[in-house]
């Protein structure tokens, strides 16, 4: 049986949250302009609901693509650069 590394388990994560369009969107926003709370982006990314905004977004966090802060009652999402230029440089530039 190979054995697959944890750098191709991790690789594997990314992609697969990026396979899945409204995610691919949410990173692209975060790409755009970074510290963006849910709010902020069910406002720029329209009909999709607050709760499943939140889905998406812990997906994308799970996977190692975006990192969080929270502030009072909200909570912030940033792109981790490290991660996206290891997995994903295409979309930085």
């Amino acid at each position: 049986m190979v054995e697959v590394s944890k750098e191709n388990r991790e690789a594997v994560k990314v992609h697969k949250a990026l396979g899945e369009p409204t995610r691919y969107k949410i990173l692209l926003e975060l790409i755009k302009d970074n510290n963006l709370c849910p709010a902020m982006l069910e406002s720029r990314l329209e009909s999709i609901p607050l709760s499943t905004l939140s889905h998406h977004l812990k997906q994308l966090a799970e996977s190692g693509l975006l990192d969080s802060r929270k502030e009072g009652t909200y909570i912030y999402y940033s792109l981790n650069v490290a991660t996206a230029r290891k997995y994903i440089p295409y979309l930085l530039d």
